[in-house]
């Protein structure tokens, strides 16, 4: 008899998700996180409209959005000074025709809630992995820090984008190479009755303020490995091109008032070559880290997580074996995964580079017509907002 159906390493939004889904329909679940709570800071916080209606679809959506969060409408670019318009998500069909921007940990416990509901839902915190059970040549299970163990019928990495699991499992990882690292940090602002969440361009720089009420959650986009340089250049000097290049923050800047209040991302853009083995499936960050650009992070990691269910929840439920399905995840997600990759690595080489190069002056003439079209808003905000081959609740 083993502790669980099946042990989910990471209370990530993937883990989380997985976790309620595969309970929902009476798997035996436990999910491990090996924090105490889910407050950190600089976590992706883009709920994006499939999202939304995975949660209409069960039931959930008005209690979700009970939680603090800030609606997105509209997203846009401010280029050499001047505003425009990329994407309205008022188009999209409702209930998710906008961004929710929800502080991770407020979403993180909000599914725990749901999920702790549930009879065949366990959350274990303060719970580290630190290896494998192998038997046979198959994985059965997890060894903890403290020297306990959990075995399971299926483990399920959802452990991250540094996953020790699928290191540990030994599954191959294709680095696809990213250009760009992100300082992130908060500016305050006053409350303002609409979201100005904006991108700017100017001066060889790129900064992203994301409208979260009373402050701004920034990024400060660099080149891969120039955070010693910048930081070698003085904290004075990295607050003065900030406040150049997005005005928006000069009132707020000083608020930031050493390189404690700034963290570094380390940004990564890969996917595993092969996401499982058997006893053993990886799905969200641990197998395809995406880059910022779009913010599609927890949603790619969340429609995962539903694949995983649609796919295998049935079939564990009837004490099946599951290894032989594993690679049916893969095979439904990948395609949305590499298409996603695609896109951000065009924008990385077509926007981002130009942008910290100092080339990105004015506005690309597409950039141009879709400012000047809400019907052409629409198509980025449709990319953005529902992806590709998304999923729904079976």
């Amino acid at each position: 008899m083993t502790d669980a159906d099946i042990c989910i390493i990471g209370g990530g939004p993937a883990g989380m998700v997985a976790g309620f889904l595969f309970a929902r329909a009476g798997v035996r679940t436990i999910v491990l996180e090996k924090h105490g709570d889910f407050l950190r800071d600089f976590r992706g916080d883009t709920v994006h409209p499939s999202t939304l209606d995975l949660f209409d679809e069960l039931g959930l959506l008005d209690r979700l959005l009970e939680q603090p969060h800030d609606r997105v409408d509209t997203i846009g670019a401010v280029i050499g000074g001047r505003a425009y318009t990329i994407g309205n998500f008022r188009g999209l069909p409702r209930p998710g025709n906008f961004i929710a921007l929800m502080p991770q940990w407020h979403f993180l416990n909000f599914v725990a809630g749901e999920a702790g509901k549930l009879d065949a839902f366990t959350l274990r915190m303060n719970a580290e992995v630190s290896g494998l059970i192998e038997q046979g040549g198959r994985v059965g299970g997890v060894k903890l820090a403290d020297g306990g163990e959990i075995t399971a019928r299926l483990t399920i990495a959802a452990d991250g984008r540094s996953s020790l699991v699928r290191r540990e499992g030994g599954l191959p990882l294709h680095d696809l190479g990213v250009p760009i690292d992100v300082f992130w940090f908060r500016v305050p602002k006053p409350q303002t009755p609409d979201n100005r969440t904006q991108g700017f361009i100017a001066n060889g720089e790129m900064v992203v303020t994301i409208d979260r009420g009373d402050y701004f959650q920034c990024a400060r986009v660099i080149e891969k490995g120039q955070a010693d340089a910048v930081r070698a250049r003085g904290f004075d000097a990295f607050r003065d091109q900030v406040a150049a290049a997005a005005p928006v923050l000069r009132d707020g800047i000083a608020a930031v008032q050493s390189w404690d209040d700034v963290k570094l991302l380390s940004v990564s853009l890969d996917r595993l070559t092969q996401w499982s083995r058997p006893g053993l499936l990886a799905i969200g960050d641990a197998a395809h880290a995406m880059s910022p650009v779009g913010g599609v992070g927890i949603n790619l990691a969340i429609q995962d997580a539903v694949a995983a269910a649609n796919l295998l929840a049935a079939p564990m439920l009837s004490g099946d074996d599951v290894d032989p399905l594993l690679h049916k995840v893969q095979e439904r997600r990948l395609f949305s995964v590499k298409i996603i990759q695609a896109i951000q690595r065009v924008a990385h080489r077509c926007v981002l580079g130009p942008a910290l190069a100092g080339r990105a002056t004015k506005a690309p003439w597409i950039l141009k017509l879709i400012d000047r079209s809400p019907l052409l808003q629409q198509f980025p905000a449709r990319l953005l907002g529902l992806g590709i081959r998304r999923e729904h609740i079976r």
